[in-house]
């Protein structure tokens, strides 16, 4: 066998190994909001995950600017946050990922990861979603729902709109998942 097929063979066995130690939460590819990449969420496994779903024409848009805070704060220790945009509520959404994109960087300077355009619930949620609601038993409501993965993958609590990036228990729940080990 020459060096190329060797080298194909070790990456895919690397990735084979890579998807088998991914939580099932993560163990997805979706489509990154900027240019459609597919993103396998498994390169997040060992760390606190933060999945909302957003909206840029909602009264709870204005959690952006929080939720980035939060990644800033908490990012080298570990917390990642994943921006799922949705039309499901109201089609509080704008049309294309593209305006979503401008919008969010040029708006409030988000730098977290977002995924494109998608479902969140009913029939059509994407798998991320899908197996959320599924754990949790709790379906997003509105914009802005929050579920909070520990470093094992694990789902850790829910948190509707209302719960904003600044709440008190809210952030003291991510610390303490932060502390924790995979």
């Amino acid at each position: 066998m020459h060096l190329l097929g060797l080298i194909a063979l070790a990456l895919f066995a690397s990735l084979e190994v890579q998807a088998s130690n991914c939580p099932t939460l993560l163990n997805h590819s979706l489509p990154r909001l900027q240019d459609d990449v597919p993103q396998n969420l498994c390169q997040y496994s060992g760390k606190v995950v933060l999945i909302v779903n957003t909206a840029s024409k909602c009264g709870f848009t204005g959690q952006y600017e929080g939720l980035e805070r939060l990644y800033d704060r908490y990012r080298q220790a570990g917390l990642v946050i994943i921006g799922f945009p949705s039309g499901d509520f109201g089609g509080q959404e704008l049309a294309s990922n593209k305006e979503i994109a401008e919008f969010c960087s040029n708006t409030f300077n988000v730098r977290f990861p977002m995924i494109a355009k998608t479902s969140v619930r009913g029939a059509n949620a994407n798998p991320v979603f899908a197996g959320l609601i599924r754990e949790s038993g709790t379906s997003p409501k509105w914009n802005f729902y929050k579920y909070l993965l520990g470093r094992d993958g694990r789902l850790v609590k829910v948190y509707g709109s209302m719960t904003g990036p600044d709440d008190r228990s809210f952030v003291q729940d991510i610390e303490r998942s932060l502390r924790q080990s995979p």
